[in-house]
């Protein structure tokens, strides 16, 4: 859902001139600024690597519920993949703002009991390592999608059909945990171009972003 609301925000945004999204999938749609590489594995990034070159910002959105997942598993798409296409970016951006969507919760330490957050704050730590312009790491809580996005992830889908008429219940009483996809998505561009006080921004930080 980030993805999609990024993206929204991109192509509306007179100040992108140039929106590269690379996949699994095709998107199934058509804009003057867009253009996409369909890879099936991303772990393969480094053979388009021709192609990555200019851009001055990464958002990087990718990322799969731990549910049921091994934490072998989880680690290759979570840190791996991410490192990964990281590791390829930077030497080809020198100029780059790398952005990563990761969760609140996220454990920095890299030692907590939750394997989801602990892997997530392993992939944050790695990434502000890396010699990019600037690196910011993106925790948001729940995200209310809007402009008819919806998640890919059925579990995802089914929990916002759950909890779609609690969420302006949540959002005026509990507004530092409840962000949308059009607020992150903002923020998001709003860090690449002017950066942000601190590397790791939780819910409340993005939705203070104007």
């Amino acid at each position: 859902m980030v993805g999609q609301g990024v993206l929204r925000e991109c192509l509306l945004d007179r100040d992108v001139t140039r929106v590269l999204v690379v996949g699994r999938t095709a998107l199934g749609r058509r804009h003057g600024k867009l253009a996409e590489i369909v890879l099936e594995d991303l772990t393969n990034i480094d053979t388009i690597k021709d192609q990555l070159g200019g851009y001055d910002a990464c958002f990087f959105c990718l990322g799969v519920s731990s549910a049921g997942m091994r934490e072998a598993d989880y680690r290759r798409v979570t840190y791996d993949l991410t490192i990964a296409a990281a590791r390829t970016l930077a030497p080809l951006n020198p100029g780059m703002t790398f952005i990563y969507v990761s969760g609140a919760g996220t454990d920095s330490t890299g030692r907590g009991r939750s394997m989801w957050a602990r892997v997530k704050g392993e992939t944050e730590n790695a990434l502000l390592r890396l010699p990019f312009k600037s690196a910011y790491m993106f925790r948001p809580g729940l995200i209310q999608p809007l402009h008819g996005i919806t998640s890919k992830t059925k579990l995802y889908r089914l929990a916002y059909a759950v909890l779609g008429p609690f969420i302006p219940w949540l959002t005026a009483h509990l507004p530092k945990y409840v962000t949308t996809t059009e607020q992150v998505g903002r923020a998001m561009l709003k860090v690449a171009k002017q950066g942000a006080p601190k590397p790791v921004l939780e819910s409340q930080d993005i939705n203070d972003v104007h």
